[in-house]
């Protein structure tokens, strides 16, 4: 199997950090907290704080032993169902595909098992000296193997949402959320959104380096706390007027109208 990586940021506009007075590109030093004087980089060691100022102190070869051993395979441990697996676990996605020509049979035989079954394969690998449990599963002519995070990494909703009140929402407001959702239906299409950061990053190189004046931004005017609730009906007012009047209607024929296209009578001879 060989992974290759689903999503990058190298595409991203990166920036150096320069003298402002010569526009030379500042080094990075490492100081010594109390000496003032740099460290080269053959004097600098690991240590994880016991203490206040008391470090346990690590070696680089003795770091080194703790990464685990690696013999760039897969090793699959169990298939769970495809939505077993909770969002919050996911870390960064890799595709995952055939690694050569001998493997191509098996490869896309476990693809459409596992596409048949609906199931995903959990597998661990040594990924960047770390052993790394991946979740993967089939896609498209291929595989996605998405890395997931450790339990520790991953915080519990209950901090997040011990606050929030529980409430009652009545027939009509879940009738009014209905709508709101309904008409803002629509399907995901990654092409449409777009970095807005990084457009004015683009733009804002682009003009130094054209010479032309660069314009502060001026700060949004702050707007006024409104009710969520009565914002949702007044959008699902707006709403309903837009569509009564895009929808034409046919008029009712005026009294003249009608006149004119009533046939002419014969007088009685």
């Amino acid at each position: 199997m060989a992974l290759y990586t689903a999503a990058s940021t190298s595409e991203r506009i990166s920036f150096h950090v320069l003298n402002r007075k010569t526009g030379h590109r500042i080094r990075r030093q490492f100081i010594d907290s109390d000496t003032g004087k740099p460290v080269e980089r053959d004097g600098q060691v690991k240590g994880y704080e016991i203490g206040s100022g008391d470090y346990v102190i690590l070696d680089p070869e003795e770091v080194a032993s703790a990464v685990p051993e690696s013999d760039k395979t897969l090793s699959v441990s169990a298939f769970v169902g495809c939505d077993e697996i909770d969002d919050v676990y996911f870390d960064k996605p890799y595709y995952l595909a055939p690694a050569d020509p001998h493997a191509e049979e098996a490869f896309v035989l476990i693809r459409e098992g596992m596409r048949a079954k609906k199931v995903a394969a959990l597998a661990q690998t040594v990924l960047f000296r770390r052993l790394r449990t991946v979740l993967i599963r089939a896609h498209e002519a291929g595989m996605i193997a998405t890395t997931l995070n450790f339990d520790y990494e991953v915080r519990s909703a209950e901090d997040a949402f011990s606050e929030v009140p529980e409430f009652k929402i009545k027939g009509e407001m879940l009738d009014l959320a209905k709508h709101i959702i309904k008409t803002k239906a629509g399907r995901f299409d990654p092409s449409t959104f777009d970095d807005r950061y990084e457009a004015a990053l683009a733009q804002l190189v682009k003009a130094k380096a054209e010479g032309r004046k660069i314009e502060p931004r001026k700060l949004p005017r702050r707007e006024k706390v409104v009710d969520l609730m009565a914002a949702l009906r007044e959008s699902a007012r707006i709403t309903q007027a837009d569509t009564r009047t895009s929808i034409p209607r046919k008029r009712k024929p005026t009294a003249a109208l009608k006149r004119k296209a009533a046939p002419a009578r014969r007088k009685a001879g």
